[in-house]
């Protein structure tokens, strides 16, 4: 299994080695390249996507239960499932805001995406360079906290992104999640780096990969010590996509759907079975 995830995490580096390889393209306009990813998701991350100016995003995000939890759920599919709708706003073309609302724990989060820097068509500007965070809010009843603040969550994460041809992008997206109360064997924040890309297999269909890689370690859960506190995240699946909307269907070990519930609290093995089956919407309005 470490063989496999050094495999996956090198196939998502290496590409990365070009970025330092520009070559001189005078003949085309040093204007924008177009964005890497056709949604804002890939999947459990963001990609380098914002909202032009003035254009609203409609999201719903959506996962089963695991496949293999019971014998009798259908793949997961009459199991518990966690769903999440959410809708963002372009302020301007480089900065776009967010709420959405989560089922699992009552989640409220409040985001905002920005794009620091824009891949150039002339590679004089080889990457794309995108901010996303969030402040999120538990809104289970109070007897479930002892003070307000213990309801906070914070997520950040730089997302460096590349279109290498129309055809493939890759990301790389380091970040950081933080919990105002967490359980006694746990820190409050942890440190992450996600590989993800895009490969597209015709006009409007893309295959998509997205690997999750927790970096500072917590210790075993005394309650459960055969769980693993620390596993990392992997997706695959499919993206289906027009100009103004994307369809995507993956299997995935996530099923916090809120950034840093996967970082901070996944135990879903994927390599042991642990994986369910999960959908992202997106519907674009222009305004």
């Amino acid at each position: 299994m470490e063989k496999l995830k050094i495999i996956m995490i090198a196939f998502f580096i290496l590409p990365l080695g070009v970025l330092a390889q520009q070559t001189e393209t005078d003949s085309i306009i040093d204007k924008p390249q177009r964005p890497a990813f056709e949604s804002s998701t890939l999947v459990d991350n963001q990609t380098n996507v914002v909202n032009l100016k003035n254009q609203l995003e409609v999201q719903l995000n959506h996962r089963f239960g695991i496949i293999n939890g019971d014998k009798n759920d259908l793949a997961g599919f009459w199991a518990p499932s966690n769903i999440r709708i959410g809708l963002s706003y372009g302020i301007t073309d480089r900065i776009t805001v967010g709420y959405g609302t989560t089922k699992y724990d009552r989640l409220q989060d409040f985001n905002l995406k920005a794009a620091i820097l824009k891949q150039s068509r002339s590679d004089k500007m080889p990457i794309s360079l995108t901010y996303y965070g969030n402040v999120t809010v538990n809104a289970k009843k109070n007897e479930n906290f002892d003070f307000n603040r213990d309801r906070y969550s914070y997520f950040n994460q730089l997302i460096i992104a590349r279109r290498f041809s129309p055809k493939v992008s890759l990301q790389i997206a380091p970040s950081i999640s933080h919990y105002n109360l967490v359980e006694s064997y746990m820190d409050n924040t942890r440190v992450a780096v996600a590989f993800g890309g895009r490969v597209k297999i015709s006009e409007n269909t893309s295959l998509m990969l997205d690997y999750s890689q927790p970096i500072t370690q917590f210790g075993d859960d005394p309650d459960r010590p055969t769980f693993d506190t620390n596993l990392p995240g992997v997706s695959a699946g499919f993206e289906f996509s027009t100009s103004g909307h994307a369809f995507q269907l993956f299997i995935t070990n996530f099923n916090g759907i809120v950034p840093q519930k996967n970082y901070m609290f996944n135990q879903n093995d994927f390599f042991k079975g642990d994986f369910l089956i999960g959908f992202n919407i997106t519907r674009r309005y222009n305004f």
